[in-house]
């Protein structure tokens, strides 16, 4: 069958194997959506063999999230590599598969695999935030990987290198690196500016993330006098609405 319009594919029909791997990728994302997620797997494995990122990327999260197959890290983590050890340059169709390969092979890094040979390596997933982060300029790894520098994990610890990444997050619009930049310079002794950081971020922060950062926010305001919490607030107001 000829490759250029996967849509006339029958998704009821065998997987069309010797199809060209975007077509076979198309194919596979039709059967998801219809609810085969089975055949789906099947096409993906089909267009992955053949180079196709999106695919790979698409069972990597299959495989995480145990979504059509059984969860399984390790299987997720071959997928994800595979991408990472393709030559991708910013900007090109498949950059975002391979930040988010990049994304989630360093969150594998800094755990490990348990059962299997992927090991706790906190170097290598501060390599691979950084590599994210400064080269893709993507604020969660920009988030995590000032985490990383200011626990010193994977490296030497080093607050004003960290408050560097925290910053740059931060403007690029992640509110919990906001909240742990707002309570570092708040220890720091800029209390107002600070604590107008960590307010902010509980304004913006989805209520998923919001409980750490509720807690920092009321710890530094439980301290501060009355004029400095009507400062802070009044500044929080301008942050919240002039955050990306």
């Amino acid at each position: 069958m000829s490759g250029g319009n996967a849509f006339g594919f029958d998704i009821k029909s065998d997987v069309p194997k010797d199809s060209g791997r975007f077509d076979l990728f198309k194919f596979g994302f039709e059967a998801y959506k219809s609810g085969d997620k089975a055949k789906a797997v099947e096409a993906y494995r089909y267009a992955a063999e053949k180079g196709h990122t999106g695919s790979r990327w698409a069972l990597a999260n299959m495989y995480a999230f145990g979504d059509g197959v059984p969860e399984d890290d390790y299987e997720a983590f071959k997928y994800f590599a595979e991408i990472v050890n393709q030559d991708v340059e910013p900007g090109s169709e498949d950059t975002g598969y391979y930040v988010n390969a990049l994304m989630a092979l360093a969150k594998y890094y800094k755990t490990g695999i348990a059962g299997s040979p992927v090991k706790q390596d906190l170097s290598e997933a501060r390599q691979l935030y950084f590599q994210a982060a400064s080269v893709f300029g993507n604020a969660e790894a920009q988030f995590q990987l000032a985490q990383m520098i200011l626990n010193g994990e994977g490296g030497d610890k080093n607050v004003k290198l960290a408050k560097k990444w925290l910053n740059l997050a931060r403007v690029n619009g992640n509110v919990g690196a906001m909240a742990v930049f707002g309570n570092l310079i708040f220890n720091e002794g800029q209390s107002v500016l600070g604590l107008a950081y960590m307010t902010a971020a509980t304004n913006l922060c989805k209520p998923s993330d919001c409980a750490w950062m509720r807690d920092l926010q009321e710890k530094s305001f439980s301290i501060v006098d009355e004029k400095d919490r009507r400062g802070a607030i009044a500044l929080a107001q301008n942050l919240s609405t002039s955050t990306p």
